[in-house]
């Protein structure tokens, strides 16, 4: 029996399969089991033009045997079986796949498929054993061979004795080293482990043998170890049944089963679609965020199948980071995969998915919000400022998608309003969506800039939280209706009460010249207020940059320093702003110490510390015993 040479490149791949292109020693039996169930597969498809042949799919299966003992572990099948030729090419040349040649002989398009079709996952079987023996009978053949390799060496090929149709695949695994154990790919619960994560539902059952501790017969408290043949897999995927046969108890099991998370879910998206594409898919909106899920820690993505079998764990690119809460799985039949299967390639199929699923979510999120309002409130509490985050991110490439997800707390309503529920009942003369920034509700309620607007019964949106005023700033308008704040230059509010007369200006123009000189650098203008009521000042923005902008981004690691353009606005119909005028006529330094000791109360107003407290105090003090 003369040993046969792998080519050379077949020599280079061989290093390269067993080396690099998988990332985990554990994908070997995935792609062993994968091929067992194609080559029961052709003998599926072999019956379906064989009148001879009677596939009763209760006689085929895959068995997975360890031996400790032997330091082996054996993957049988009762498959088609190969050939000395079949050996010879599919095995001898490497990325000669036998399931891509049978695919393209017999035309296969729908039904069944062929899981593989790069003839590389069996060289898997070389990150963990020394040596590779495969015993196979075709069908139709009275001979069985051998195929047996230690690697890249070379092979040899001859024939044994084998009763039945099918392959046997013996890996003599390796020993362990100071830096790699082999021993887990012995170990009974961690094949199970393997099996359960990357072919649980392979359509074939596949057993193995399992030792159980089970009670003696007769007896009360004596236990023997007994070892019985069980079905690993789960065999038919919850997705592939017809959505009227499964109940809500069903996919919540499936969801714990999967350990997508703790909670249960609020809702479920079950997908089947059999156009241009292939792909089933079940999704769920979970009802609690994870602990870490706004953290760098946090990894998004869907499980991808390829016909039942496991290729990735987090596949990200099928989802967006907007719906990154979103946990799941994908099967399709209908992906192009690289020679690993762990990766895919980047193309056409992949991305009609991904944007398919991503319409699926949304439309589930807007029956949400609009069928069940609480549950849509819940889910929004833990990621709503995700939703927020996918408006601002890339440019505000996906606020279209998102507007009409936001809800913000409304003054009128004391409670969560969309935006179009917000402009559906905005009056006629009014131009703009109000809103208001601050750490709280109850401290937005406090804000002097909302007089004016809430004076004129227009309704203000409450943004408390870092990403809501970037958010509506890229996002606009909604409606065609602008975005104001209220502590805005303009507030687009005109009546006889806000106009500033002409008059007014030049009165008090050489006070506010003195104010704007106390404050050199610390505020752009000192003006007459349109918006105060009740208060005596308040300070607004002019330009892009809010004062709550600057708030965040000041407090963002790189320290930035960003400034907003403020603005000290004076209510002169408040008795302070007599004081202001009284003290002008009589005492400049005094008018520079109430300047003062305003701007630092209209800081604190705003939430930004003031620059000296020290200062402040002993001003404060000043006015008090003058």
């Amino acid at each position: 029996m003369g040993k046969t040479e792998f080519k050379a490149e077949s020599k280079r791949l061989l290093d390269l399969m067993i080396n690099s292109i998988y990332s985990q020693r554990e994908v070997f039996l995935r792609e062993l089991i994968s091929n067992a169930s194609d080559a029961i597969d052709k003998i599926y498809y072999k019956a379906l033009t064989d009148e001879k042949l009677n596939f009763n799919q209760d006689n085929y299966y895959i068995k997975v045997d360890p031996n400790k003992d032997k330091r082996t572990l054996t993957i049988t099948d009762t498959g088609i079986g190969m050939t000395k030729e079949e050996l010879e090419n599919n095995l001898g040349t490497i990325a000669k796949s036998g399931s891509l040649s049978f695919k393209n002989e017999n035309e296969i398009k729908d039904g069944h498929d062929i899981i593989g079709q790069f003839g590389v996952g069996f060289y898997a079987a070389f990150m963990v054993a020394d040596i590779v023996t495969v015993i196979s009978k075709a069908l139709d053949s009275d001979q069985a061979y051998k195929w047996e390799s230690q690697g890249s060496d070379g092979y040899t090929i001859e024939p044994v004795d084998k009763g039945d149709v099918g392959t046997e695949i013996i890996l003599k695994i390796k020993e362990n080293t100071d830096e790699e154990s082999y021993d887990e790919f012995l170990e009974e619960f961690r094949l199970k482990e393997i099996i359960k994560k990357y072919s649980d539902f392979i359509r074939y059952p596949i057993k193995m043998d399992v030792t159980e501790r089970k009670l003696n017969e007769g007896s009360d408290d004596e236990y023997e170890d007994v070892i019985e043949e069980q079905t690993i897999n789960s065999m038919v995927p919850i997705w592939r049944k017809n959505k009227n046969e499964l109940t809500e108890e069903d996919y919540t099991n499936f969801y714990q089963e999967k350990r997508y998370g703790f909670d249960k879910p609020l809702k479920h998206i079950h997908v089947s679609v059999d156009g241009t594409i292939r792909y089933n898919a079940i999704l769920y909106i979970p009802e609690n965020r994870p602990f870490d899920y706004y953290s760098q820690d946090y990894e998004k993505g869907l499980e991808l199948y390829s016909n039942g079998v496991l290729i990735m764990e987090k596949c990200a690119d099928l989802i967006p980071d907007h719906f990154s809460f979103v946990k799941g799985l994908v099967d399709s039949e209908d992906l192009s995969l690289n020679i690993s299967r762990e990766m895919l390639q980047h193309d056409r199929q992949l991305k009609l998915i991904a944007k398919n699923i991503s319409k699926k979510i949304k439309t589930q999120l807007l029956n949400l919000q609009r069928d069940e309002r609480e549950q849509y409130e819940k889910f929004y509490e833990a990621f709503g400022r995700q939703l927020k985050f996918g408006v601002y991110n890339d440019f505000g490439a996906n606020k279209d998608v998102l507007k009409d997800l936001l809800m913000f707390y409304s003054s009128k309503e004391k409670k969560l309003v969309t935006l179009e529920e917000y402009v559906s009942r905005m009056p006629e003369e009014q131009k703009y969506i109000y809103y208001a920034t601050g750490d709280s509700y109850e401290k937005i309620e406090k804000l002097p800039q909302t007089e004016l607007v809430a004076d004129k019964g227009y309704e203000i949106l409450y943004f408390t939280e870092e990403i809501d005023e970037f958010a509506i700033r890229m996002l606009m308008n909604y409606n065609d209706k602008e975005f104001k704040s209220v502590s805005s230059g303009d507030l687009g509010i005109d009546s006889e009460e806000t106009k500033e007369t002409e008059n007014e200006k030049e009165e008090n123009k050489e006070l506010f010249d003195l104010m704007k000189e106390t404050l050199a650098g610390k505020v752009k203008e000192v003006r007459v207020s349109k918006r105060l009521k009740t208060h005596p000042v308040c300070l607004s923005a002019d330009g892009e940059i809010s004062i709550e902008m600057e708030k965040v981004i000041n407090a963002m690691p790189d320290n930035q320093q960003i400034k907003a353009e403020k603005i000290l606005e004076i209510n002169t119909n408040h008795e302070i702003f007599q004081a202001l005028k009284q003290a002008f006529e009589q005492d400049k330094e005094k008018v520079k110490l109430f300047t003062t000791i305003l701007y630092n109360q209209a800081l604190l107003i705003e939430g930004l510390p003031v620059e000296d407290p020290v200062e402040f105090t002993n001003n404060m003090c000043k006015v008090m015993v003058s």
